[in-house]
């Protein structure tokens, strides 16, 4: 079976330019949860209901951007191709366990994904490479103008947005940072800075977000309220504690390569000898493979592999990119994951 060519574009893209801070920064993403005030929300909302939702915002945007966007229905993708884009980031777990009346708007040439009638009618998200809070924000910002103009959204003037969960309300916004902190994890910090956040109005997460374990030493650091905090205020205190952290792992980092150089020299050489030449490799290995061959990167042990390579990888070596990329073979996927690491780094 062919894939859906949307779904293609948004999988098969070119791989964006490293971002800024780039050495434990991976990617940096704004959403904004926003519901529109006709329509009961999303969990009180029957097929029709949902239906009639999906298509109001497909009209809406459709007359104001001109053909910028691409529109996703979910209900015709496999599971495999829906899965893709959970593990490409651009839509949740959540929304991918039904696809019953779900949308996805997209606009991959500026990094803005749009679920319609996940927890809320719309989530609109903009995700940037790098340190980029501050773009992110700016593009997810004129989706969210444009549905403004166009669609009559749910909003109080003492709650703000109006949110199917409570813990959204106020400006629906969530910043996160997805950060590498391999060196915070070896020395054990990483269980101090976690216990902290809470009391400063942030939170730790795993790589796919609110419930998900972490992999690779892979942290998302996101802001836990809404309520009674300004968006400005918001990207201020994502700002200072994702400069922190770095800051916290350059340090650790810098400690562990003298008091242990030779040790974590030869798992960094180890790893990446591991990558280029493993008959296989599970999804779990290859995330470990991953940190200590982009520590050794940033360390310059490792200098015949690019962090961008690094990186695309994240996402084409998990299991159902790796489905798409080979169509209908019967090899075990962690053979396949080897052999496809395996050409991309020496490309």
């Amino acid at each position: 079976m062919n894939m859906n060519i949307e779904v293609e574009k948004i999988l098969n893209g070119q791989n964006p330019a490293l971002g800024p801070e780039c050495d434990a920064a991976v990617s940096s993403r704004v959403r904004l949860a926003r519901n529109l005030a006709d329509f009961p929300f999303p969990g009180r909302l029957n097929q029709a209901g949902r239906k009639k939702v999906a298509e109001t915002v497909k009209e809406a945007v459709s007359a104001e951007a001109g053909g910028r966007y691409e529109f996703i229905d979910f209900s015709s993708l496999s599971p495999a191709e829906a899965s893709a884009l959970m593990e490409r980031r651009v839509v949740s777990l959540d929304f991918v366990k039904s696809a019953d009346e779900k949308q996805l708007v997209a606009d991959p040439e500026n990094g803005v994904y749009v679920m319609v009638n996940e927890e809320d009618h719309l989530r609109i998200q903009s995700i940037k490479p790098g340190f980029a809070i501050y773009e992110a924000y700016e593009a997810a910002g004129k989706f969210d103008d444009l549905a403004d103009g166009r669609l009559d959204l749910a909003y109080d003037e003492d709650f703000g947005y109006l949110t199917q969960c409570p813990t959204n309300l106020g400006t629906g916004m969530r910043v996160s940072v997805m950060l590498h902190l391999p060196a915070l994890t070896f020395n054990r910090k990483i269980q101090k800075i976690t216990a902290d956040l809470p009391k400063i109005g942030a939170t730790m997460r795993g790589f796919y977000g609110e419930g998900t374990e972490v992999g690779g030493d892979l942290y998302q650091i996101s802001n836990n309220i809404t309520l009674g905090i300004s968006e400005e205020q918001t990207l201020e205190k994502i700002k200072s504690v994702a400069e922190k952290t770095i800051e916290l792992e350059r340090a650790a980092r810098n400690e562990i390569q003298k008091g242990s150089g030779d040790q974590i020299k030869d798992k960094i050489k180890r790893a990446a000898g591991t990558m280029k030449n493993a008959h296989m490799i599970s999804s779990s290995e290859f995330l470990s493979l991953y940190s200590m061959v982009r520590l050794g990167i940033t360390y310059g042990i490792i200098q015949d592999i690019e962090i961008k390579t690094l990186d695309a990888l994240l996402v084409k070596a998990m299991p159902a990119n790796l489905s798409l990329l080979f169509p209908g073979s019967e090899t075990s996927k962690d053979i396949l994951r080897a052999k496809y690491v395996q050409s991309e780094i020496n490309a």
